[in-house]
């Protein structure tokens, strides 16, 4: 029998339709009921491509006894984190401040009016693992509510307290003046990057110990850093450790693309779920480190993971879905994994050894008694990882990836959220520019024009769509991503169209969510928003920040207009965030990228034209960041020789006009 999440369009919510829980999404209707009936709110938070929310599902939601328990004693309330971030956004603070950590599913009890008095994450059916059974937390959850609420309550009032002092660790005006801690802020790079080589593996890539995320924003930054300063041990760093995620199995060598993160040292063993945000960034780094070294190992490997976008994650209208299952036939990896007799099947007994030889599939398996296909023993340059590389096993790769696709069904979540389409728009159109391929550019146009048509309403932008539905008003990160993928849609095609577009959306961003007197950006609307707190996210987590892609936007919007508007509402934003990047500089790389950005600025080059026709022969030749405008001849701009002449200024000095 179908709940109240039948109507709903988000996947997530879908796979719960079905459940004997009374489900709610998150609605008035939900918390007035729970006033009225006087019961507590059970919220649960996850997404549709998260394990452990099957796990939970399977063992608990779709589970008789425990639906009953909830139902009888509970106000049970869905919500998908990718539909509403600043709902998963409240409520993980609350959750880490509970427990100390978070992650999803998460399990929120809270009262009628949104008060959260307990928190966890994933609870097992039973006891176990050293974790309270599901139905014993429930149980004693409702005992307590009518037994002892005032205890309850006040934990309610304790954390709220706490996590709105803590929310209003601004750095107030009054201390900006203070020239040591300028000084500290000035210096903010250079830490991080000690920082980073302090926590870098230097065997097997990558930072810190299991698990290991991309990060590609972090490997973005120390990219930049090391071309601005020369410093090609921190170059290493970057290289090294994308090149071990393209040999690991965190990238998937059959369908191409990479998933969320590896779950040991080695890059071997991924969480095999793909996110749409993972392979967008992982794209830029890749582009951006082949136009560092003109190395066609990180080119090859941005185009593959480019490759499996378009073919398994855009929609026929030019949208970009948001993921993919870690889970088929109830496993997780099933899908991914491979025994050498079904190689051997499918390629041939000759053909299928040597296959397996080089991606490392063997009889004793290399994950749980099956085989992730991977390069990470091949380390001779002629070897077969060159072989790979180089398009030895192309047929083969291709007999394989049939197979798979019709062995097992695989899970896609199928929305398309405004802020990762934007990454999306944002990585084609950077590897567009290393790789002069329009196919890549065609993408981004198409996925632009989607979002134009159908996230973009009267009242602003959508988060979500899907089957013909928007979802309610657009977050921060709505607007800063899809200004950053307008801009760089503008350096890709130079068309001003797009330039005006990026700085409509950014006004409108500073308009809808600027903070208070101590700066920044709040996540909601203020005026809009329903919990009892709005945070201003800064740090980084598996993408970058709303304001710290804010602050890259107000960067290269003054930078290319030389608007003094932008550079006041910069200037401020980097101090801002500055002072909140102090106590976790490797959280903060956005940030940290365009204060590189705004301290050392790309050239700035100014083109007239001779003739219209000579723009994409020009395009091919111009520098990947270079901020770049085209003006007709004038007085201020006359043409040289009268021919095309440009007018360029790198290190803050203008050089004579040459053509």
């Amino acid at each position: 029998m179908s709940n109240r999440l039948k109507n709903e369009t988000s996947p997530y919510l879908l796979q719960h339709a079905e459940n004997p829980v009374d489900w709610y999404p998150w609605c008035d209707e939900a918390f007035e009921r729970a006033r009225r009936e006087d019961k507590p709110v059970f919220l649960s938070i996850g997404y549709s491509t998260c394990h452990w929310c099957h796990v939970m599902a399977h063992e608990s939601f779709e589970n008789t006894a425990t639906a009953e328990i909830l139902n009888r004693y509970f106000i049970a309330v869905k919500v998908d984190r990718e539909e509403r971030p600043d709902i998963d956004s409240v409520y993980m603070s609350v959750c880490q401040a509970f427990t100390g950590n978070g992650g999803w599913p998460m399990s929120i009890f809270m009262t009628w009016d949104k008060r959260p008095f307990l928190a966890g994450t994933y609870f097992p059916v039973r006891s176990q693992y050293g974790m309270p059974g599901f139905s014993h937390v429930l149980y004693a959850v409702a005992d307590q509510w009518n037994s002892g609420r005032s205890g309850l309550l006040r934990s309610a009032d304790q954390i709220i307290s706490h996590l709105k002092q803590a929310g209003s660790g601004d750095i107030h005006s009054n201390k900006n003046t203070d020239t040591d801690n300028q000084a500290v802020c000035e210096d903010l790079p250079k830490l991080a990057v000690k920082l980073f080589s302090d926590s870098y593996d230097s065997i097997y890539g990558g930072f810190g110990n299991a698990p290991k995320f991309p990060a590609p924003h972090n490997l973005l930054f120390l990219t930049l850093y090391a071309e601005q300063n020369d410093r090609p041990d921190v170059l290493e760093m970057v290289e090294r450790t994308l090149v071990q995620m393209r040999k690991g199995g965190i990238f998937d060598h059959i369908g191409f693309g990479f998933s969320r993160y590896s779950t040991d040292r080695y890059f071997l063993a991924p969480h095999f779920e793909k996110m749409l945000y993972d392979n967008a960034l992982l794209i830029m780094a890749y582009a951006a480190v082949y136009d560092v070294t003109q190395n066609r190992f990180y080119l090859d490997t941005a185009e593959k993971t480019a490759q499996y976008v378009l073919r398994e994650m855009t929609a026929p209208d030019g949208g970009f879905y948001s993921a993919q299952d870690a889970d088929s036939e109830g496993e997780e990896g099933k899908y991914y994994t491979f025994r050498p007799d079904e190689v051997t099947a499918v390629l041939g007994m000759k053909k299928g050894k040597r296959f397996a030889q080089a991606f490392d599939i063997t009889a004793g398996g290399n994950f749980e008694g099956v085989n992730i296909p991977n390069l990470l023993k091949n380390d001779d340059p002629d070897d077969a990882l060159n072989d790979a590389l180089s398009g030895g096993f192309r047929e083969e790769l291709q007999k394989l990836y049939d197979y798979r696709r019709d062995r097992f069904r695989l899970h896609l979540d199928d929305k398309i959220l405004t802020s990762w389409n934007s990454m999306m728009i944002a990585g084609l159109s950077v590897l567009y520019r290393v790789s002069r391929n329009r196919e890549y550019l065609q993408a981004a146009v198409n996925a632009q024009l989607f979002i134009e048509r159908n996230l973009n309403q009267s009242q602003g932008l959508c988060t979500s769509w899907r089957e013909g539905k928007c979802s309610a008003n657009g977050f921060l990160d709505d607007y800063a991503f899809y200004t950053a993928a307008l801009t760089e849609l503008y350096h890709s095609t130079l068309d001003s169209d797009y330039l005006e577009k990026a700085e409509r959306f950014c006004q409108e961003a500073v308009k809808r969510f600027a903070g208070d007197k101590n700066g920044g950006f709040y996540l909601s609307d203020p005026g809009r928003t329903e919990l009892f707190m709005n945070p201003k996210e800064t740090y980084d987590g598996a993408v970058p920040s709303g304001n710290s892609v804010m602050t890259y936007n107000l960067i290269r919007l003054y930078q290319l207009t030389e608007k003094q508007e932008y550079k006041a509402l910069a200037e401020r934003q980097l101090q801002y965030m500055s002072y909140q990047a102090q106590g976790y500089l490797t959280g903060h790389s956005m940030f940290l990228l365009a204060k590189l950005m705004y301290d050392n600025p790309p050239e700035r080059i100014v083109i007239v034209l001779k003739n219209a026709s000579e723009l994409e022969k020009i395009k091919e030749r111009l520098p990947l960041l270079a901020n770049v405008t085209i003006v007709s001849e004038s007085k201020a701009y006359p043409l040289l020789n009268d021919s095309t002449t440009y007018y360029v200024c790198k290190d803050h000095v203008c050089h004579a006009p040459v053509n």
